[in-house]
């Protein structure tokens, strides 16, 4: 989209991707720009004001999308596109970093049973989004002298979510904290058991014989 103002021709967009602007238009410095035809061919080594008037004869923007390149890259394109295309690949590599993250859910040794559950639920839902779960057990004070409470509670923990995760890291003591690392199992359901095939029935071949053996007479006494 373009606007006429003070005989200066500007681009109605600005674009923004983690603190780094893409200059369009007039706002390209660089006196020759390697240029990116809308339809992706590589128009070459093209003039500054050469490359705005194909864009504007196109109804399109020129786009500064490799600044730092000898010469600049542009692209002619529409800008509207352009900023959704590049929104699209934010979410997407968002995405991936989400799901690379490491989520950490505490417990206390003699956790309640609600407080239990609270967690297991959000636990569940991490599985969900293909996160990694550090799951801590934090002891205070003389709570350290019943450990064994902390493994019988990674011990339950796992058999709840049985088929569903695997065990990077075994549960380990650092200081006060009894630590076990999870992670999503591939599928994170249980394995469907097979439908057991259905008995054949017996009785028909005996049917089957008997006719044959009568048929088999029938012929003899007609000779």
């Amino acid at each position: 989209m373009w606007y006429s103002f003070n005989s200066v021709t500007i681009c109605a967009y600005k674009l923004r991707r983690k603190n780094i602007y893409w200059r369009t238009n007039e706002q390209i410095r660089a006196p020759e720009v390697r240029v990116i035809g809308s339809g992706g061919k590589q128009l070459g080594v093209i003039d500054i004001n050469k490359a705005l008037a194909l864009a504007k004869k196109e109804g399109l923007d020129l786009v500064e999308i490799a600044p730092y390149a000898k010469p600049p890259v542009a692209r002619i394109v529409d800008i509207g596109k352009f900023k959704y295309e590049e929104l699209k690949k934010q979410k997407a590599q968002k995405k991936k970093t989400k799901a690379s993250e490491q989520k950490e859910i505490r417990f206390s040794p003699f956790i309640g049973e609600a407080d239990y559950n609270t967690r297991l639920i959000r636990i569940k839902e991490f599985l969900d989004d293909k996160s990694k779960i550090k799951v801590v057990v934090k002891f205070k004070g003389r709570q350290m002298g019943s450990k064994q409470f902390g493994y019988k509670l990674f011990e339950r923990l796992l058999d709840d979510l049985k088929g569903r995760v695997g065990i990077d890291m075994s549960p380990k003591f650092l200081g006060r904290h009894l630590i076990m690392i999870i992670s999503p199992i591939a599928g994170g359901t249980k394995k469907k058991e097979k439908a057991s095939p259905k008995p054949k029935a017996k009785g028909n071949k005996k049917e089957t014989k008997k006719v044959t053996k009568e048929t088999k007479k029938d012929a003899k006494t007609k000779n």
